[in-house]
């Protein structure tokens, strides 16, 4: 697992990595920013125009006031949606920083039988939504969770990541049924290597990197699982 991780770190130079990285960025970045603008104009639009306090009397601008407010609920929400989000558009680019894998440390292998456009969104329409949904929903259980929030934070994400990296990267070479009973064997050490993935998460700046680097260590982690007969 630790080999797997340090190769992918190893080769995060690449030319291919580096696309990837930008565009997951990019397109993440537009996403949450859609997502922004369409939550500020529900607040507009739902917002009165005046309250009245008791002993203060009417209060104006309370549109202005919800509106700064949702801008720091949406930076706080990026912190936790936006790596997750740039992940799922990963698996649109997978193929690139998969083969810039095995070009390099797998060149003996014949070439791997790509996702569809279709495949490779669906896969990452869905991921995207279940990301999303749980860690919305985990941010309701973070407040009781006192200093276990960054390990809780963590084993969610990893359990993901560690499903849907793996997954990606091996059906571009066994039929899904042999997918799935490769996730059955080795959950524990997707697990953990998904939960190794999501530490960085964290860490500003370096989680823009995170979806690349998932990739490429998985694509390491099925060739070593595969060859150990696992």
């Amino acid at each position: 697992m630790f080999a797997a991780f340090f190769k992918a770190l190893g080769q995060l130079g690449d030319r291919r990595f580096r696309r990837v990285v930008m565009l997951g960025v990019l397109l993440a970045l537009a996403l949450l920013f859609a997502v922004y603008a369409l939550f500020l104009q529900l607040v507009w639009w739902l917002s009165p125009d005046q309250i009245d306090l008791p002993l203060i009397g009417p209060v104006t601008g309370m549109d202005t006031l919800l509106g700064w407010t949702s801008v720091l609920f949406m930076i706080g929400l990026s912190i936790f949606l936006m790596v997750p989000v740039a992940s799922a558009f990963t698996g649109l680019f997978l193929e690139d920083v998969a083969d810039a894998v095995e070009d390099r440390h797998y060149p003996q292998l014949p070439p791997a039988t790509p996702l569809s456009f279709a495949e490779g969104l669906r896969q990452s329409v869905n991921f995207l939504g279940l990301v999303i949904a749980l860690n919305i929903a985990a941010l309701f259980v973070y407040p009781f969770l006192g200093p276990g929030i960054p390990l809780a934070f963590w084993a969610l994400n990893g359990f993901l990541l560690g499903r849907e990296y793996f997954s990606l990267v091996a059906l571009r070479r066994l039929p899904p049924s042999e997918v799935k009973a490769m996730l059955r064997r080795n959950r524990g050490t997707l697990w953990v290597a998904g939960t190794l993935m999501a530490a960085p998460l964290s860490v500003p700046i370096l989680n823009l990197v995170v979806p690349v680097l998932g990739v490429a260590t998985f694509t390491h982690l099925y060739h070593q699982l595969a060859s150990a007969g696992r």
